[in-house]
C-alpha cells in the first residue's frame, strides 16, 4: 500500500501541476517508486497511452518527472470542453460522450467506483502517490459530491499541502478564505500551506507567512519563487500562450485558437534559440512571420469560423499566396481543405469551405482515432524537401476522416503496429497531418529549423541539434532542486509518513 499527499490550490493555475511535478521528482530521486493520480482533469491538452487510451497532458507530465511510462489509472477521468457549458466526457480513455455540464455534475459520483480502481491500480503498485486536486477546493456550489478535491483526499486518506499564487495578488486572504469556507474535518487535513511563484526579498514576506499561520493554524511547509522551468503547460492559461518572444532569426506564429487543443505539440520548436515561437489571435498581430502553424481543436468547424471573421484567415491565405510556410495538426489540417462536413452533427453539424490550401475534404463520423504511430515523411515539398526520408512518431486523436483529392500527395506514411496507412497532405510550402508530437522528433524538428533558417539565407547547419528527451530531464531535475530549495521536505516528508 502506498503512502499519499494531496496538492491542491486556491485557484487555478496556482501551481498544482508544477508542484506536483517537482515532489514526483524529488520522490524518484529519492529512491522511492512514485506515480502521479488526477482524478479528473479538464483540458484540451490530451495525449494517447500506448494501449490507445486518452489522458491528460499534465498527468504525462508529471509521469516522466517519475521517470515511469504513462498510464491511464493516472486520470481516469477526462472532460474536453466543447463549448462554454459541456464537455467531452472520458472515462477510463475512452469517450462516454458529450455531456452538459448540469448532467455531468448529476452523475459524476457514479464514476468514483471507477475513480477507485484506477487509484487502487496505483496503490498498490508503487510507494508514492502524489494527488493533484482542480481548481479550488472550496468552490462551496461544487463541494457536495466533491471527486476530485477533498473528496478524493478522503477517498485515498491523503494529507493535503494548499498552493496559492502570490504573482496574481491577494494569496493571504486566498489561502485564509479557502481554508475558512471548508469544513472543519477538512481543514484538519491540510497539512501544509505554500505560497507560489514569489518575486522579491522574503524577508519583507515573513511576517505574512508568521501570521497565516496563526491565524490558520497550518503552518507554511514553502515559498516558491516565480520559476521558469520549461516543462508542458496543462491548459490555456499558459504564461507561453500570452507571451512574446525576442527578436529571434525565426518568426513562428501559432494560430491562437479559441479552443486550441495540444498547444504542447509546439513546444519543442521553441528550445531552438534561432526560433522565436509566438500565439496570435489578432489579426493586427499577424506581423511577417516565417512559419505559419495552424494548431489543434477541439471544436474544428467553429474556430475556422472564428479564423474567418477575425481576419486571421486572410493573412494567413496571403502569407502562403507569397510562398510562405504553412503547416496544420489535426484540428488545423482538417481547417487547410477545401471542405468540412459534418453531416451526424458531431460538433454542429453542416457545411463549411475550408482555408483551400490543401486539396482535401474532412468528413466529421462520431468514433474517435486514438493511436500511437511511427511515421516516415515522403511528399515534402518546396522549403520543406528537405524533411523526405526522416522517421517520427506521434499519436493521433480526431474525429472524421480527411481525403485528398487527385492533385494531393501524401505528407508521411505512418505505420501503426505494421499496419500502414498514408497521412496527411502536402502541397509546395504548405502541409498539414493528423500527428501530434511530431515536433517530439528530434532529426524532424531540427531539419524544419535548418531548411526555414536556409529560406532566408543562412548556412545550413546554423542549428544545433537538440536532444528533446535528454532536455526534459534536466528540466525535472532544475524543478526538483528548486523544490529541495524552497520547500522544507523535511516536514513534507514527515506529513507524508504520519498521513491522516
Amino acid at each position: 500500500m502506498a503512502k499519499s499527499i494531496m496538492v491542491q490550490g486556491t485557484m487555478s493555475n496556482a501551481g498544482k501541476s508544477l508542484i506536483t511535478a517537482g515532489l514526483c521528482r524529488v520522490f524518484k530521486q529519492d529512491g522511492f517508486k512514485v506515480a502521479p493520480f488526477k482524478s479528473q482533469n479538464m483540458a484540451l491538452n490530451s495525449y494517447i497511452t500506448r494501449s490507445g487510451l486518452e489522458m491528460g497532458r499534465a498527468q504525462v507530465m508529471q509521469a516522466e518527472a517519475c521517470g515511469i511510462e504513462p498510464a491511464i489509472e493516472m486520470n481516469p477521468i477526462l472532460l474536453k470542453p466543447t463549448g462554454e457549458t459541456g464537455s467531452q466526457v472520458i472515462v477510463n480513455g475512452e469517450v462516454l460522450g458529450d455531456m452538459p455540464a448540469r448532467d455531468y455534475f448529476a452523475r459524476k459520483r457514479s464514476f468514483i467506483p471507477d475513480i477507485m480502481r484506477a487509484y487502487g491500480q496505483l496503490d498498490s503498485s508503487y510507494d508514492i502517490v502524489v494527488l493533484e486536486g482542480a481548481g479550488s477546493p472550496a468552490e462551496i456550489n461544487l463541494k457536495k459530491d466533491d471527486i476530485v478535491n477533498m473528496g478524493m483526499a478522503k477517498m485515498a486518506g491523503a494529507p493535503v499541502l494548499l498552493v496559492g499564487d502570490i504573482d496574481r495578488g491577494g494569496v493571504f486572504a486566498s489561502l485564509y478564505g479557502t481554508v475558512a469556507l471548508l469544513e472543519e474535518d477538512e481543514r484538519r487535513m491540510i497539512k501544509g500551506l505554500i505560497v507560489n511563484k514569489f518575486r522579491g526579498d522574503i524577508s519583507i514576506l515573513e511576517p505574512g507567512l508568521e501570521m497565516i499561520t496563526a491565524l490558520t493554524g497550518i503552518p507554511v511547509t514553502g515559498t516558491l519563487p516565480y520559476l521558469t522551468i520549461d516543462i508542458d503547460d496543462e491548459d490555456s492559461l499558459a504564461p507561453r500562450l500570452s507571451g512574446a518572444p525576442g527578436q529571434k532569426l525565426l518568426d513562428i506564429a501559432v494560430i491562437r485558437l479559441p479552443h486550441i487543443s495540444n498547444f504542447t505539440d509546439f513546444s519543442p520548436l521553441s528550445r531552438y534559440d534561432e526560433a522565436g515561437l509566438r500565439y496570435v489571435w489578432r489579426a493586427g498581430d499577424f506581423a511577417a512571420p516565417d512559419l505559419v502553424i495552424l494548431p489543434g481543436t477541439k471544436n474544428t468547424l467553429s474556430d475556422l469560423s472564428w479564423l474567418r471573421q477575425s481576419g486571421l484567415e486572410a493573412k494567413v491565405k496571403q502569407h502562403a499566396a507569397h510562398g510562405g510556410a504553412v503547416i496544420g495538426i489535426c484540428g488545423g489540417y482538417q481547417m487547410l481543405g477545401t471542405k468540412i462536413s459534418d453531416p451526424r452533427g458531431v460538433e454542429q453539424g453542416g457545411d463549411l469551405l475550408g482555408i483551400g490550401l490543401l486539396p482535401v475534404s474532412t468528413l466529421f463520423h462520431p468514433e474517435k482515432t486514438r493511436t500511437r504511430v511511427t511515421g516516415t515523411i515522403e511528399n515534402a515539398g518546396g522549403l520543406f524537401s528537405a524533411l523526405n526520408g526522416l522517421r517520427v512518431q506521434g499519436y493521433e486523436i480526431h474525429m472524421g476522416e480527411t481525403l485528398r483529392g487527385d492533385s494531393a500527395d501524401h505528407f508521411c506514411t505512418l505505420d501503426n503496429g505494421g499496419a500502414l496507412k498514408e497521412d496527411g497532405a502536402a502541397q509546395g510550402n504548405v502541409w498539414g497531418s493528423y500527428l501530434h508530437g511530431i515536433f517530439d522528433s528530434d532529426a524532424f524538428t531540427h531539419a524544419l529549423i535548418d531548411a526555414l533558417l536556409q529560406s532566408k539565407g543562412f548556412e545550413t547547419g546554423c542549428a544545433p541539434q537538440i536532444d528533446y528527451a535528454a532536455y526534459r530531464e534536466t528540466q525535472y531535475d532544475l524543478l526538483a532542486d528548486a523544490v529541495r530549495t524552497y520547500m522544507n521536505m523535511d516536514a513534507i516528508y514527515e506529513i507524508l509518513n504520519k498521513g491522516l
